[in-house]
């Protein structure tokens, strides 16, 4: 037990008290001659001095306190500033420097997180991608400068409500958003074509469900992949080529060798390896002739179920919807090839055949026909590339695929959509104009 504790202070106080009564009671029972007489007027005498040493002794430790329970809710309503000034000894005073240190430190952890909020703000101010966050009820309660200047030439977003601010903006946008996972998009910008990339992602803030909206340019990147792009498939060509022209040269000496000898069986062994060698380098060739001589379309009215049946040979798939009464207007050869390719496309996604849909849907400006699986999607590294010539993540694919497809969408001044799929999956759209 400490001298100066709290509890050493109060036995202290009743160890006077105490001592005072006994001697004052033996005193007054020899002035009175009676023990209870002298106990009454001990109790009487020393009973108004003992309330007033015990509310003297109490009140410190009261006002104490009061300022510690004030200072409690102070800090439960986030401010941190109060400190309480004491010099007590005892375990009222170790309270006292706990909470003024608890103070301390909670002033700079605000400080710290202040500063980091800071500095996240402006990154992400001055981020190129732009972002929206988007509270349950639909209103905007987050938005970047980016997003201003793509989405509100500029104006604030903050309390504007998402769906006014998706109708004011460019319609592949809104379609993006509306397809409700990751894709890529066009937009015409300044009398130039850009392309976008959307993402949306759902999680919880304050326990309440939001949605972000990170719209990023992609123009720029495209253009230096396509350059890479570009190197591979000259690198690919001479590999090929020299693959092929190789052999062709040696076995071309050793046929003038055989011939000089009159070895006619072994020459057409000779004869029949260059063949060989030459039909796989022209069909090697021819492949990537086809993509890069794309003619020009002959549009043709095509009616849907017979063209639907025609397609269904090649590939299986489940027609979502029934197809549109009215007829639509596109070269038929062209795009049965794009559709083709991206049917194969779904069923070597690593979903199963079953999964494999095919919608087709026919407004004033454009028809829509989409092909979705049930595979493993594309990430996002992927679905920026996979537009592009010769990218490929098959170990035996050409990459050509899809460039066939946006080359077939875009002779016909249509475009392509790839948009990941909620619950696993990639819908692949095909937009083409019906005007003829």
């Amino acid at each position: 037990m400490r001298l100066f504790s709290l509890e050493g202070k109060l036995i202290a106080a009743l160890a006077v008290t105490v001592v005072a009564t006994a001697t004052l009671a033996a005193a007054a029972t020899r002035w009175l001659g009676s023990a209870w007489l002298g106990a009454g007027v001990a109790v009487l005498a020393l009973a108004l001095p003992a309330i007033v040493f015990a509310r003297s002794l109490a009140r410190p430790v009261a006002a104490l306190i009061r300022a510690l329970s004030g200072s409690v809710t102070a800090f439960r309503d986030g401010d941190f500033s109060f400190s309480i000034a004491t010099r007590r000894g005892d375990e009222i005073g170790e309270l006292v420097d706990a909470h003024n240190e608890l103070g301390r430190v909670l002033r700079e952890q605000r400080q710290h997180l202040f500063q980091r909020e800071l500095l996240l703000d402006t990154v992400v101010q001055n981020t190129p991608t732009a972002l929206v966050l988007v509270e349950p009820g639909g209103h905007v309660v987050y938005a970047n400068l980016a997003a201003r200047h793509l989405l509100n030439a500029g104006r604030a977003l903050n309390g504007e409500p998402f769906d006014a601010v998706v109708a004011a903006a460019p319609a592949p946008l809104a379609q993006a958003i509306a397809d409700g996972g990751d894709g890529l998009f066009n937009v015409a910008l300044d009398d130039e074509d850009e392309t976008f990339h959307l993402s949306q992602r759902e999680f919880k803030l304050q326990g309440r469900a939001h949605r972000l909206f990170q719209v990023r340019r992609m123009t720029r990147e495209l253009a230096r992949q396509e350059v890479a792009t570009w190197k591979k498939v000259i690198r690919v060509i001479s590999h090929e080529l020299n693959n092929s022209l190789g052999p062709i040269r040696s076995l071309s000496h050793t046929g003038r060798l055989l011939a000089q000898r009159g070895d006619i069986a072994r020459l057409t062994t000779v004869f029949d390896t260059v063949e060989e060698r030459t039909r796989h380098l022209e069909g090697f060739i021819q492949g990537y002739a086809r993509f890069a001589k794309l003619p020009t379309p002959r549009r043709e009215t095509v009616a849907w179920a017979p063209f639907l049946d025609a397609l269904a040979r090649h590939y299986a798939f489940t027609l979502r919807e029934p197809p549109p009464v009215q007829d639509a207007c596109f070269d038929r050869a062209q795009v049965e090839q794009a559709l083709i390719n991206l049917l194969k496309n779904a069923h070597e996604a690593g979903g199963t055949a079953d999964g494999v849909e095919l919608a087709v849907s026919q407004g004033q400006r454009e028809v829509r026909i989409e092909v979705a699986d049930r595979g493993s999607g594309m990430s996002e590294t992927v679905l920026a590339n996979a537009l592009l010539p010769f990218y490929s993540t098959k170990r035996s694919g050409s990459g050509l695929g899809l460039a066939l497809v946006r080359e077939i969408a875009e002779a016909h001044d249509g475009r392509v959509q790839l948009v990941n799929r909620r619950g696993g999956g990639l819908r692949v759209a095909l937009l083409l104009p019906t005007a003829t």
